[in-house]
């Protein structure tokens, strides 16, 4: 059987107590049921960004990670994949912010991360590429003379032609993704986008009648394969961890009241400004549950050293204290607003002992 290699952004290595990000869960789901070779950045910032790609193995998975140095983090991460591909893809388009050197610096990072993960292929490895920030990898592999077969897999929307040509690099980026053999998005309506904006550039006669796409003499298959949980493994650990430390001071503390709860990364798409003002909504229209139900947001920081979401940290922060201000009782908060991490299975207890769960983005991907 043909090796499996993921490569992501950020790669997450198993360890206890980490909460790792939606993305990291569904690989490293697939990745314990396959095994295989992850390979991406280790999420360190280091003076060695070009050095060799350090190994761990374990139970079936070898890691690869390397480091970004300060200028790749500052312009391939925060720069073009943060400031330009997120809010474009998510119809931010007043936020999109976009600089020739960002762009320069997100196509070199990827042929970075293409000569690094060349020498540990091997002939019958197939490739499986994930999200917006390694959409020029399969290309610049493929320069590099990598010609195994390469899926790419979009875990956030794809946006129709008409929001995505506000980035002045969409046809570069299309046809990047055009040298994928497989490309892989979350909903109907995310293929039909992509679909929109090969029309424009190509002509309806590359989109073929069986849904794929011909990119020059080659034929690339695209569809939606919406990613999924373990949930066996949720609900082992929602049992498990309801005897744990921090679950039974959660549930203590809210002194037999209901509890509602919404775990997000903090993150303007998410729609949490506008969460907290339905839930003050909700309280004034619905003045019997008052000191009745207690809301519990986590949103643990992400990305704090760009303006947007430091404002919206701010405004997180300022609408969390009128609420309490004007609701509050000497032993009732209606707010509980934390900006840290839990581990993945005390998150499971969490919301186990939930009676409702707040899921609201405003656009979303997973």
């Amino acid at each position: 059987m043909s090796r499996l290699v993921a490569v992501s952004n950020r790669v997450s290595i198993p360890r206890r107590g980490t909460a790792p990000g939606g993305l990291a869960v569904g690989v490293l789901a697939a990745m314990q049921a396959r095994g295989g070779l992850w390979f991406g950045w280790s999420g360190e910032v280091s003076d060695h960004g070009g050095a060799e790609p350090e190994i761990v193995s374990r139970n079936g998975i070898s890691f690869a990670t390397i480091d970004l140095d300060q200028a790749e983090f500052t312009r391939f991460l925060n720069g073009f994949s943060n400031g330009a591909l997120w809010p474009t893809f998510h119809y931010f388009l007043e936020t999109v912010n976009f600089s020739d050197e960002d762009y320069a610096t997100y196509l070199e990072v990827n042929r970075r991360f293409a000569s690094q993960l060349r020498p540990l292929l091997r002939d019958d490895d197939l490739l499986w590429v994930h999200d917006f920030h390694l959409i020029p990898l399969a290309r610049a592999l493929r320069e590099q003379g990598v010609q195994q077969p390469a899926a790419f897999f979009l875990h956030v929307p794809f946006p129709h032609v008409e929001a995505l040509r506000v980035l002045p690099v969409y046809g570069e980026l299309v046809n990047a993704l055009l040298t994928y053999d497989v490309l892989g998005f979350q909903t109907q309506t995310d293929v039909e986008s992509f679909r929109s904006a090969v029309l424009q550039l190509h002509g309806p006669e590359a989109l073929l009648p069986d849904g794929s796409v011909r990119a020059g003499e080659r034929r690339v298959v695209l569809d939606a394969y919406p990613i999924g949980v373990d949930v066996d493994t949720i609900q082992r650990e929602a049992l498990e961890s309801q005897g744990s430390d921090e679950v039974r001071r959660m549930t203590a503390g809210l002194l037999g009241r209901r509890l509602m709860i919404g775990v997000d990364r903090l993150d303007y798409s998410k729609g949490l400004v506008n969460r907290f003002r339905a839930y003050e909504r909700f309280l004034e229209t619905h003045p019997d549950n008052l000191g009745r139900i207690t809301y519990m947001q986590l949103a643990p920081l992400s990305r704090t050293d760009l303006r947007a979401y430091s404002r919206i940290r701010r405004e997180l922060e300022q609408t969390a204290g009128r609420i309490n201000g004007r609701f509050a009782e000497t032993d009732w908060t209606p707010i509980r607003y934390l900006n840290r991490n839990f581990p993945h299975e005390v998150l499971m207890g969490f919301l186990r002992a939930a009676q409702v769960g707040l899921v609201t983005p405003l656009r979303d991907g997973m």
